[in-house]
């Protein structure tokens, strides 16, 4: 037994040992931390050019979806066939203002919106029979690969797309909204 007792001495000693030296060799060393704040961005569009506009369309026969474009800078695509095409076009203009230097990324919230025909506008509600509601999507930007730089704290962009006009629409004005988004690249 002595023997034993010598043994478990002499391991308990060598443990002791083990656990010593490795809490002799810890260590620590720290890292640094750092966070940026960017300025809030803000997008706003123009009080005096806020709307896309496709213009005056009149229906000469459509059996079949037509579509019209109007590219980012405001001017209309080409007339579809059996669409009569007039007024003037625009695209709405965006106002970006965030951080100086900074690439902001442009998306539009939704892949197409919807044009309705406009009861207020147009005194009640679209005659019996006819389609009351189109579509708008395709959006593009004036901006590279949907992007601009923040020259001075501020960009600005504008917005184009295509409307898909439906044989037999009501006469009268068709109204919606299109929503961009804008976030720091």
């Amino acid at each position: 037994m002595s023997k034993f007792l010598r043994y478990a001495a002499v391991g308990a000693a060598v443990a002791s040992f083990g656990i010593a030296s490795g809490a002799q060799a810890a260590t620590t060393d720290s890292a640094n931390a750092t966070a940026t704040i960017l300025t809030a961005l803000s997008v706003d569009v123009d009080a005096t050019a806020d709307t896309l506009d496709f213009g005056t369309l009149a229906d000469g026969g459509i059996t079949a979806d037509a579509t019209l474009d109007v590219a980012a800078d405001g001017t209309a695509g080409t007339c579809p066939t059996n669409v009569i095409c007039g007024g003037t076009t625009a695209a709405p203009l965006f106002h970006v203002t965030g951080l100086d230097t900074k690439v902001v990324q442009i998306s539009l919230v939704n892949p197409t919106e919807t044009l309705s025909y406009d009861t207020t506008i147009n005194g009640g509600a679209a005659p019996a029979g006819f389609a009351s509601a189109m579509t708008v999507g395709s959006f593009v930007t004036d901006a590279a690969s949907n992007q601009v730089t923040l020259a001075g704290g501020t960009a600005d962009f504008s917005v184009g797309g295509t409307l898909t006009m439906h044989p037999n629409m009501a006469p009268g004005v068709y109204t919606g909204t299109l929503t961009v988004s804008v976030a720091y690249n």
